[in-house]
This record gives C-alpha cells, structure tokens and sequence, in this order.
C-alpha cells in the first residue's frame, strides 16, 4: 500500500509554515473605526475520491492524512471490513484526488448513495450505511479508564493547534488507544476529522477496540454510529450531546460523555466503563 505525492504551495499569500491557512487582509470594525487587518482563514479544498476507477464522493475538506480519510470513510460506510481489503491506496501530485483500490463489500458500495442520509455535521455530510450496519452492532468491550484520567486526556485535547489559533475554523479528534499510541487530525468537518484519526489508525494496523475517542464538536447520533462501526467504547466531547446520540449510545454499547470540562463531565450511558480513583 502506497500513499503518494507531495503538496505544492503557490499563493503569493500563503506562508511556507501554514499550508491549511491563507493570509489575508480585511477591514475590520473596532469602536467606531474601521481598520486594514491581517488575518488567517482556512484553506478548505474539494478532494474527490475514487473508488476502482470510478468516482466515488467529493469532499470538502484540508489537504491533510487525505489518505487515512478516504480510508475511514470507507471503513464507516462498511465498503470495506479491514484495510487489508485495499490493493492501492494513492494521493494525486496536487492532493486533490485520492485513489484507491480494493475488495470492496457490493451492497454496502450500492448502498451508499440509494439510501444516503444528510448528517448534522459543520460540512454537511452524506452516509448511507449507518442504518443498514449499525442496527445490529454492539461494543461489548469492557474497557475501563479513570475518571480523572478522562479529565487530563481532555485537558490536554483542549489545547489549541497553531491551525486553530490562526483560523478559529477546525475541529479535531484524537484517539488515544490502551497502549498510549495516539493519533490526532484536524478538519473543518467534525466528522472528516474522526475519518481521518480512524484511518492513520486502520493503516498502521491498530486495534482501536479498547481506546478513547476524544472530539470537539457536539454528539450527536451519527458521531455515535461511527464509534460503533469501529467498536470504539468510550467517546468524549467538551460540548454538548442530543437525544438521538444518547438513544443511539444506550442501545449500542457505548460511553457517551459530554461537557467534559476541567473537574467535571456529565456521562449519559454505560457509566460502568468510568472508574473513581
């Protein structure tokens, strides 16, 4: 398996150091005064991938792991099991296609786009196997973490990148596995971020079965049918949580927890996994 290509920066306004941001100049509004700014807004970009030769979605998203996205995507929408399946994985000289090849699941790929449902996220998103999959998936694990030790991971997740800093415009997941590895992505859709820390996960051939999935954004009950899909158990976010995603975790097996902020959090389903020191 193969991941190709390397990103070339052209805009005279793009720094060297900052390739998912653009500098810019406004005029902003202070006290009654209008002023020239500098600032930096996110350089979102349509990726298109395909699938055996043909094309398959077309993403907005950052040029970034475009690879472990397409990947965690494909493994969410169960068209593929395993990414063993994939023969060919490869990125276009500019990243803005993604190619893959693989054994793919038939049904699944036909019924991606017949039975596609628009999700709630931030870029609204497209799925078509959350029902078809997920009605009859459980997690069973019965991994167990800390309380505090939630709380500290958190703590650290909610640190800001130098990208959100810049642009104030990406989400970000991170997935923290019972061995300490971790992978973390950003994105301007939540759920392409959770795509991609799945997939770095997938193509370094780590079981995620018995980790936490940390998110920034609400959760709501497609957040929770990807957790479900890869059998994560525990998945915590610093907003909030809706009805359908508490329903969804509480019938599928998983720890669902929400406004999770400096010495509290509130755990809405299967609170067993959650120790006290």
């Amino acid at each position: 398996m193969t991941a190709l290509g390397t990103e070339v920066l052209t805009s005279a306004f793009l720094n060297k150091d900052d390739k998912n941001s653009k500098k810019i100049i406004l005029d902003r509004f202070v006290e009654n005064n209008f002023e020239s700014f500098e600032d930096y807004v996110i350089k979102d970009e349509k990726i298109d991938f395909y699938l055996n030769g043909e094309k398959l979605i077309s993403v907005m998203t950052i040029k970034e792991h475009q690879d472990a996205h397409i990947v965690g995507f494909l493994l969410s929408e169960a068209i593929i099991s395993s990414v063993n399946e994939i023969e060919l994985l490869k990125i276009s000289e500019d990243g803005l296609k993604v190619f893959v090849e693989a054994n793919i699941k038939d049904d699944a790929f036909e019924n991606l786009f017949k039975q596609k449902t628009l999700t709630s996220g931030c870029c609204v998103g497209v799925t078509g196997n959350a029902d078809l999959s997920f009605d009859c998936s459980f997690v069973q694990e019965n991994y167990q973490v800390k309380a505090l030790h939630i709380l500290k991971y958190m703590s650290e997740f909610n640190k800001s990148s130098k990208l959100f800093d810049d642009t104030g415009c990406v989400h970000k997941a991170k997935l923290i596995l019972e061995d300490g590895t971790i992978f973390e992505a950003e994105d301007i859709g939540r759920h392409n971020a959770i795509d991609k820390v799945v997939g770095l996960a997938a193509m370094s051939k780590k079981d995620i079965r018995r980790s936490i999935l940390y998110v920034t954004g609400r959760l709501s009950n497609e957040m929770v049918v990807k957790c479900v899909m890869h059998k994560i158990p525990i998945v915590v976010s610093k907003a909030a949580v809706t009805f359908e995603g508490i329903k969804a975790a509480s019938s599928h097996g998983v720890t669902l927890i929400g406004f999770a902020r400096e010495h509290k959090m509130n755990i809405y389903t299967h609170s067993a996994r959650i120790l006290l020191d």
